[in-house]
């Protein structure tokens, strides 16, 4: 203690000798919260660098799958009626007289071929970035409409076991293909069937559902930049 705050004061009297050690006291303690405040300070700025570099990483490598996706697949969008999303990745099939029949989860024969041609080669985009891929999800979406018998809370359940029971279909057709069994562990391990039901409607231009556009299936691509955030900010300091 005499080292941080010197010897204490003897040659004063009474209560002026008591407050001028107080006062060195004070001091020192001062000098030491600045110390742990400027190491606080230190390691937030550590951090939020690490989170920064990890969020240009996740940005760089969403416009790297984009443009990989777009290169492979961008002559094959229009006659599959699918469309790429930048933000999300999210691979969209948006027919739905081509993917199911009203209220089946039984593929279509054309989506059938669709998928047979598409997921193979979209396993192989995928797998130059699986280090930066969490998961893919398969996701399904309906309109908010079943029928005029049921309440808008049956609906929207209905449509949900509906838009799940699609999703699962897709997922087992694509991981029987052929061409996909050397890579079915992969797909095990990182794809997962999700239904939406009417949760993300699609709206037009005067914000009225498009109910046929509310109809789709999607590929969506995950990447693990949340996870490694969520590491940084959970690590022991």
């Amino acid at each position: 203690m005499e080292t941080i705050f010197g010897k204490p004061r003897v040659s004063g009297e009474g209560e002026g000798a008591h407050w001028l050690s107080v006062s060195d006291l004070m001091a020192g303690l001062m000098i030491v919260f600045m110390f742990i405040a400027i190491a606080l300070m230190r390691n937030a700025f550590l951090e939020r660098d690490r989170i920064k570099e990890i969020a240009v990483a996740y940005q760089e490598n969403q416009v790297a799958i984009y443009e990989a996706l777009m290169k492979e697949f961008e002559k094959d969008l229009e006659r599959w009626d699918a469309r790429i999303d930048s933000d999300t990745l999210a691979f969209e099939f948006q027919s739905p007289e081509v993917l199911f029949a009203t209220g089946s989860t039984e593929i279509r024969q054309r989506f059938k071929e669709i998928l047979a041609d598409f997921f193979p080669r979209y396993l192989v985009i995928l797998k130059h970035y699986k280090d930066s891929i969490d998961e893919i999800r398969i996701e399904g979406h309906t309109s908010s409409v079943w029928n005029n018998q049921v309440s808008e809370t049956e609906a929207y359940f209905l449509n949900m076991l509906l838009s799940q029971g699609r999703t699962r279909s897709v997922l087992h057709y694509v991981y029987e293909l052929p061409k996909v069994e050397s890579d079915r562990g992969w797909v095990k391990r990182h794809f997962a069937a999700v239904g939406f039901s009417s949760s993300r409607l699609v709206l037009d231009d005067q914000g009225n559902e498009d109910r046929a556009r509310s109809r789709r299936v999607s590929f969506r691509v995950i990447t693990n930049a949340e996870m490694q955030i969520r590491k940084i900010i959970e690590e022991p300091s």
